[in-house]
């Protein structure tokens, strides 16, 4: 006698040795013996033997197209008898199929059948099923219909990205793919699976197939996606809002910005007194007039918290409307805040004051005609080019004399230049890097300018015990605080930023309080505020993270400057150890192949791989350039 039995999950045969009560012992087919207990026994059976009857079950339970087998649409409506909810033994459906006098090894391939269909039939203990819904059942075939054409199409996709072709349903969306994938999807499977079978990364994968439209689109889109995962398009509501009435102010301001600057936001004015003296006017784009918080603008710019810089493109905090509207371009009459600030003839400050005005812009002068230093020389005043050049020159007295009141030490810093010329994307597309020193007139003038402003309406909201967005620098650390405290770094007792406002949304915050202020209205953020301590909270990080991508960005158009020049050699300073400077270009990096070097060296790198998808620029140790300082003397 022979048995038909389910053992941990699968259904086996095998030989009766011996019956006792609750358990049989059997022998295999392949000769191991095994007590398997009673309940466990699904049919006894004499012929054939064991190993027969499993083979030709096997083959017999599952349908072959064209041939014999177990068809289970047929077997399930077998089952149609059946009440709902009613379970039935497995020998009762084979004898509804195959018929009352069914064999064993018919009633064995039922029994095989039903165990490898669950969405026909469902379990219901040891030989015992339950006929499926028909809804269900229909719904179980449809998805596995689904799948095996996904798996279909998955292997097409696999198939023409190994073979270099991006399929049109996997470019259209390599970014999200790239950076930020839903893994359940058919595309990302296919990337996945055509990656490990090229053996290549997804990002060369899809470069080589010409999905990704350039390197910078890889690095712009990442930023994107981590950034403003909504996008960076502003909604339909944050139209420019309307803007008061304003009394115009009697001075003529003119401004002064890089070539690339579209948000003007500050200016100066300079008129003689009858007196004697001057009568200095600082004016900032004010914005705040009409952007009103919780507003859409607001909310936009809240999000955003400051525009977004980069070599060849931006991200702005306000649409181009807005900063249209309130920009203070040359031949318009925008609203400004504008802190007046008497002088003597020695250039002491004697009073100030703080006004919302409308301020008549002449000029918009540009900082690389002002390197040029003519407005130095009294010879060329009122010059076509700088008709404001006697004016800058007693600015530029006066800024030095609130430098020297701050300690203020002269900056020995590089500035570099990024111009970018056509499509980032396209392949001919042209980077030019330029130096420019700081610490030139043109830079004090402004920076002490500003900072004079900044200074002076920071003590004016700490004078009232207002709250503001203000920066505090103490043991390095440069923070954002709702309360004033000094700024170290500058030298000054308290300090904000406020001569931004359409650039940063701490500038934003503090001209709503600045023109509160000066209208002697209630502040729109009184202390315990918690839209201003989010603000707070959220900015310098926000902040810090545009500044690196900026950076990050730097040096990638850095290494597509390398490859443009053809560069396979540079020269670079040592800082400390093996870390230096490179002449001409804004990196700092470590040299893991140079010999110690003393600070102040000069040494030849030889460019080894410029890496564009990274980004990385891998670099290797030449030579000391001769006639710099002997590394021994510092050993």
């Amino acid at each position: 006698m022979n048995l038909l039995f389910e053992d941990e999950g699968q259904i086996k045969a095998g030989a009766i040795l011996s019956d006792k009560d609750n358990a049989l012992q059997i022998e295999l087919p392949g000769g191991r013996r095994i007590k398997v207990k009673a309940a466990s026994v699904l049919l006894r059976f004499e012929t054939p033997t064991a190993a027969q009857l499993l083979a030709e079950a096997s083959t017999l339970a599952t349908a072959q197209a064209g041939g014999s087998g177990i068809d289970m649409q047929l077997l399930w409506e077998s089952a149609e008898g059946a009440a709902d909810g009613e379970d039935f033994g497995f020998v009762d459906l084979a004898r509804e199929y195959f018929g009352v006098a069914a064999t064993p090894v018919q009633q064995a391939a039922t029994a095989l059948a039903l165990q490898h269909a669950p969405m026909y039939f469902y379990k219901r203990g040891k030989g015992r099923y339950k006929r499926a819904p028909e809804g269900a059942l229909k719904a179980a075939l449809a998805s596995i219909e689904r799948k095996a054409r996904e798996a279909e199409q998955v292997d097409a996709w696999v198939k023409e990205l190994v073979a270099g072709c991006a399929p049109a349903e996997i470019a259209v969306q390599w970014a999200a793919l790239l950076h930020a994938p839903d893994r359940q999807s058919l595309a990302y499977k296919a990337l996945a699976a055509a990656a490990d079978r090229a053996r290549m990364a997804p990002v060369h994968l899809l470069a080589r197939a010409g999905a990704i439209p350039s390197t910078h689109a890889l690095h712009f889109e990442k930023f994107l996606r981590a950034t403003f995962p909504k996008g960076i398009a502003f909604p339909a509501g944050a139209a420019v809002p309307p803007i008061p009435d304003l009394t115009e102010a009697d001075v003529a301001a003119f401004s002064i910005d890089d070539d690339s600057t579209t948000e003007i936001d500050d200016a100066f004015s300079l008129s003689a007194l009858p007196g004697g003296g001057w009568r200095l006017g600082i004016h900032i784009a004010a914005p705040a007039v009409a952007i009103v918080p919780g507003s859409a603008l607001d909310r936009v710019a809240r999000d955003r918290l400051s525009t977004v810089y980069m070599p060849g493109n931006k991200i702005t905090m306000l649409p181009d409307a807005v900063v249209g509207a309130f920009s203070l371009d040359a031949g318009k009459t925008p609203p400004a805040l504008s802190l007046y600030a008497e002088l003597d003839a020695d250039l002491n400050v004697v009073a100030t004051r703080t006004t919302l005005e409308r301020v008549a812009m002449a000029s918009n002068l540009r900082i690389p005609v002002l390197d040029q230093g003519r407005w130095l020389e009294p010879g060329h005043d009122g010059a076509a080019d700088n008709p404001h050049a006697a004016s800058l020159r007693i600015l530029l007295a006066f800024a030095k004399k609130l430098a020297a009141e701050r300690g203020d030490q002269a900056v020995n810093r590089v500035d570099y230049n990024f111009a970018v010329t056509g499509d980032p994307d396209a392949a001919d597309c042209r980077i030019d890097i330029s130096t420019r020193q700081r610490g030139s007139p043109v830079d004090t003038l402004v920076s002490e300018l500003m900072i004079f402003a900044n200074v002076s309406w920071a003590k004016a909201l700490a004078a009232r015990e207002w709250v503001g967005m203000f920066r505090v620098q103490g043991a390095g650390k440069t923070r954002m605080s709702t309360a004033p405290g000094a700024h170290e770094g500058l030298n000054v007792p308290c300090y904000l930023w406020a001569t931004s406002p359409l650039r940063r949304y701490s500038d934003l915050v503090n001209q709503r309080q600045l023109i509160a202020l000066t209208r002697e209205e209630a502040a729109p953020y009184q202390r315990g505020n918690a839209e201003l301590l989010s603000a707070v909270a959220d900015f310098d990080a926000t902040y810090s993270g545009y500044a690196e991508f900026q950076q990050q960005m730097e040096f990638y158009w850095c290494l597509r400057y390398l490859q443009q020049e053809s560069i396979d050699k540079l020269t670079a300073r040592v800082i400390r150890e093996n870390l230096v400077r490179f002449d001409r270009l804004p990196i700092v990096q470590r040299i893991n192949d140079m010999p110690f070097q003393a600070p102040g060296m000069q040494v030849v790198l030889a460019v080894a791989e410029v890496d564009l998808f990274e980004p990385a620029l891998h670099v290797r140790f030449v030579e000391t350039v001769p006639g710099t300082p002997d590394s021994t003397d510092d050993a």
